[in-house]
């Protein structure tokens, strides 16, 4: 199955209310879970991701799958092995390559029960009633693993018979996703300390208050892409914030460079395009906002701007290998993104990425999807500079089931 994409004129106009964000409801529905007592949870996401991990919180079953759900399957992690009885954690076959060790050793430190099934180091899990589950009240994790790690051990911490002091080792990856963390858990009433290294959340109990999601600036970025090809654009999001818990709210200064104005209203943000001239460059360090890395490519790309990008150290190891797959698919149009030779590299220490070309949307490219989300909706903005086709459409399910019906909306043709 694939769809067919296409954008007529050059003028970007119309509104769109985007949904909640995945990283934000995620975190809140393990925090009500852990609360003991229910709250409401307004313009939660409608991510199949989510709603996988409100099943999965709700079920009494023996064996709960994950699907390919990375961060329902890390947080389930660290929530279950707190819990009474025993239980088989699973998912996809994608997902029993995704590693899991650094968190169940952790969790082994607190004294879970964890057994791998499978592949030493993978998913599925067998997960039983720890005994003495939080006795030990201090940790050490590598601060470049998944910050979803580090959050799954942090959102717990409260409830442990000490708390926990939870020492990063080394430069920490996603310090935006841990602070979203820990401001949503001050939110509902605990308190941690954050000094040098160290996070230090003490034994506290979670206050049931009722919370409205933000909606998801990734899922904004698409959209900030389209209007960066448009010739004028006019284009209200709904459910962004000014004052965001998300790191990736970076994204409205990122294309200031590219002549896109974000002004901020009572209902999300207003796109709008000035007339500044495109740069020749364009360079950023992902390593704080790295779901945005796939869609400033593409915009890099369409607009025939050399991009040289760094920070993208956990790109191999999400739903797909998404450096191989960007190189695959941009080259489609004739771009490229390629590795900097160190000593072209701004900093001999770090990897760089650089993108090449100006892309051309001629005879229907078809571009894969690779079974990521983010790969369908990267590549859609190029349905604004000629026709193209995304296989697997449904693919944006996993965090944006509405995003056909949002781009019909505001004047894509869209057909299968």
């Amino acid at each position: 199955m694939a769809y067919t994409i296409n954008y007529q004129g050059r003028q970007l106009t119309g509104e769109v209310s985007l949904a909640g964000s995945k990283s934000i409801s995620n975190r809140a529905l393990i925090i009500r879970a852990l609360c003991g007592e229910n709250f409401p949870i307004h313009h939660l996401a409608n991510a199949r991701d989510t709603e996988l991990l409100l099943q999965l919180l709700n079920s009494r079953e023996a064996v709960r799958d994950a699907g390919p759900a990375g961060t329902t399957f890390r947080f389930m992690t660290a929530f279950l092995a707190g819990q009474p009885g025993e239980q088989t954690l699973t998912g996809t076959e994608r997902m029993k390559q995704r590693p899991i060790g650094l968190l169940v050793d952790a969790l082994r430190q607190l004294g879970a029960d964890i057994t791998y099934l499978e592949k030493e180091g993978y998913p599925p899990l067998r997960i039983g009633a720890a005994t003495g589950f939080g006795q030990r009240g201090a940790l050490s994790i590598a601060a470049g693993t998944s910050s979803q790690y580090i959050s799954a051990l942090l959102m717990i911490a409260p409830t442990l018979p000490h708390g926990l002091a939870l020492r990063l080792e080394g430069k920490v990856v996603s310090r935006p996703y841990i602070e979203m963390t820990l401001r949503l858990m001050r939110y509902f009433g605990v308190e941690h300390q954050w000094e040098g290294d160290t996070i230090r959340i003490g034994p506290q109990q979670y206050q049931p208050r009722p919370f409205r999601v933000e909606a998801d600036w990734s899922a904004a970025s698409y959209y900030y892409a389209m209007a960066a090809f448009a010739d004028e654009a006019h284009l209200q999001l709904n459910g962004l914030f000014d004052d965001s818990l998300q790191g990736d709210a970076v994204l409205a200064e990122m294309m200031e460079t590219f002549g896109i104005r974000t002004t901020f209203n009572e209902a999300g943000v207003l796109l709008t395009r000035s007339s500044a001239p495109v740069p020749d460059t364009f360079e950023w360090d992902f390593i704080l906002c790295p779901d945005l890395a796939q869609t400033l490519a593409v915009a890099c790309a369409g607009l025939g701007v050399r991009g040289v990008f760094t920070g993208l150290d956990t790109l191999r190891i999400k739903e797909t290998d998404r450096i191989a797959a960007l190189q695959a698919e941009l080259a489609k149009v004739q771009c490229r993104l390629e590795a900097l030779p160190p000593e072209q590299a701004p900093d001999a220490r770090r990897e760089y990425f650089q993108t090449g070309g100006k892309a051309s949307v001629r005879g229907t490219p078809c571009f894969a999807t690779y079974e990521d989300h983010r790969m369908a909706m990267a590549f859609a903005p190029l349905g604004m500079l000629g026709t193209a086709r995304i296989e697997n459409p449904t693919v944006v399910a996993k965090s944006y089931p509405n995003f056909w019906e949002d781009l019909k909306q505001i004047g894509f043709v869209i057909e299968e």
